[in-house]
């Protein structure tokens, strides 16, 4: 018996108690990285070492995407030297933070990773949020380090090096030009964001200064002598 292709994908990407397509930006709303996952996930992946296409079940129970998330994602991306806005918002438009997205292209977890892409950076497991994360973080580095631009990186990340390096830019294809510009706008957005914090957070706890916190010099106190000499004659002096 024979199956076509696209109805096993169709069908394996069901989510058994709901029949909901999990499917990457679809599974949460916006801006609503808190949500629990579903019990049990049946997703279509490729087998690490045959390559062939398999069903397999991701998850009997939920997860709820927390702070530990978010700190994995910033202490990652601090650890390798890549800002954390823009790990923040790649995530954000890859997977709306959903750990079981998976597209119809075949990509993977929080920040959708190919399998040849999890191959390459040592993940094992794409829906490991913390494997998905070291992964998607250690290839938007090395992104930015072959091309020298945010930018760039990011149109890599969604449409590939090899097409970022064949048009010298970033690749005319309307899903990567719309990518760029949503991840773009997200990363802009994220960095303001901090930048405000930060700036609140010095007026709460302004550095000491001189006429705030820094105590002044008191003068030099002198004290004044008087005596008389031989001869009767007074003189006066500080000490």
């Amino acid at each position: 018996m024979r199956f076509c292709l696209e109805d096993l994908l169709k069908t394996a990407l069901l989510i058994p108690a709901t029949g909901a397509l999990l499917v990457a930006g679809e599974a949460t709303p916006a801006g609503a990285p808190t949500t629990e996952a579903p019990h049990a996930v049946s997703v279509v992946r490729s087998d690490l070492k045959t390559g062939r296409l398999i069903r397999v079940v991701v998850s009997h129970t939920p997860v709820k995407l927390d702070a530990s998330v978010v700190a994995a994602i910033e202490e990652t991306a601090r650890n390798l030297q890549v800002s954390p806005e823009l790990v923040h918002s790649v995530i954000e438009v890859e997977s709306n933070y959903n750990p079981y997205a998976v597209s119809p292209k075949g990509a993977e977890g929080l920040m959708q990773l190919m399998p040849a892409t999890a191959r390459r950076f040592g993940v094992t497991n794409s829906f490991d949020p913390r494997q998905n994360i070291e992964g998607g973080v250690r290839y938007l580095k090395a992104l930015q380090e072959t091309f020298g631009d945010d930018r760039l990186a990011i149109a890599a990340y969604n449409a590939g090096e090899k097409a970022v390096t064949r048009y010298g830019g970033v690749p005319p294809y309307p899903e990567t030009v719309n990518y760029v510009a949503k991840v773009g706008e997200k990363y802009s957005q994220a960095k303001k964001s901090r930048a405000g914090k930060a700036a609140a957070k010095a007026q709460e706890h302004p550095a000491p200064t001189a006429e705030s916190g820094t105590k002044p010099e008191e003068p030099e106190q002198h004290h004044v002598a008087a005596y008389l000499d031989a001869e009767g004659r007074l003189h006066i002096a500080t000490r």
